[in-house]
């Protein structure tokens, strides 16, 4: 491959990624003219346009879209390959992004990531946090953490945490006032705390075990929130029933503050993965982060 076809396939990248011409020449840091020439050669080259234009937008034609598809992995993997080379004579440094879902963040993320950043004061570490299921190389991601170990081709997930159970629990003040479900059939008669996906905008569903068979159950809603500290603080104050995974509120059952309802029947969920593109773990920004966050959370 030419160098300069390289560099053309390169600006034809960030133009995708970042949406505009304008956008890719700030990212590159190299000016608008001069990525609006790349492009017309590229187009020149291949002999079709690969983007339609208007004053507001700009849009991947279907030749666009297959020589994205096509290039886009061989591109990232010849940029780690150089980062690689560079790395072996300086300290980590640069960006890191890792995208997370609200709950890995506050329960497992929000504890480590200042001492990350001290301990790697030249990395700029960018999170995201959302609840969608993203894939890394289109989104432009370096890793994430999600629940399950189903990933796309050319991904590498390394398991963080054992599976997770989702606990039932409520406060001393809510169980005086209305009593302990003593059975999955008794919680009709109780109000649970929803979580809503801020993404999907979906409420979340709550799945208890019985005779060895998941069992999705339909409950009065008390409260909907979207945070899961917040499912913690309403049961805390009795306005319903809470339900979260262990991990989100393992301090309040170990101290009485909440007390667990219907434990024999909690609901297993698969545990957490970080999740990252194949070979990006030999460039030294992304391998310190793989590594603390192995070293911090995992259970080996």
């Amino acid at each position: 491959m030419k160098g300069s076809t390289f560099n053309q396939l390169t600006i034809f990248q960030a133009i995708v990624k970042e949406g505009s011409i304008r956008a890719a020449a700030r990212k590159l840091e190299i000016a608008p003219p001069s990525v609006s020439q790349a492009l017309k050669q590229l187009e020149s080259s291949v002999g079709l346009p690969l983007f339609t234009r208007s004053t507001r937008h700009i849009e991947l034609t279907e030749a666009g879209r297959l020589l994205h598809d096509q290039i886009s992995e061989a591109i990232n993997t010849l940029d780690f390959a150089v980062e690689t080379v560079k790395d072996l004579s300086e300290q980590p440094s640069g960006k890191v992004s890792i995208t997370l879902p609200r709950f890995v963040y506050q329960s497992f993320f929000r504890p480590i990531y200042a001492e990350f950043c001290q301990r790697y004061p030249e990395i700029k570490l960018e999170i995201s946090i959302s609840d969608k299921t993203v894939n890394l190389l289109e989104d432009g991601y370096d890793m994430g953490i999600r629940f399950g170990d189903k990933l796309e081709p050319g991904v590498v997930a390394h398991q963080l945490t054992p599976p997770l159970k989702e606990a039932l629990f409520a406060s001393t003040d809510y169980i005086k006032a209305h009593g302990a479900p003593k059975k999955i059939e008794d919680l009709q008669d109780h109000k649970v705390i929803q979580y809503r996906f801020t993404t999907s905008n979906q409420l979340a569903p709550l799945s208890l075990m019985q005779n060895k068979q998941s069992l999705r159950i339909d409950m009065p809603t008390a409260l909907i929130v979207n945070d899961t500290d917040a499912i913690v603080d309403a049961a805390k104050k009795g306005i319903g029933i809470g339900k979260v995974l262990i991990p989100a509120v393992e301090t309040e059952l170990k101290n009485k503050e909440l007390h667990p309802i219907l434990e024999k029947h909690w609901h297993e969920y698969s545990g957490m993965y970080l999740y990252f593109l194949q070979n990006t773990q030999k460039a030294k920004r992304i391998r310190v982060l793989i590594d603390f966050l192995l070293e911090k959370i995992s259970p080996n």
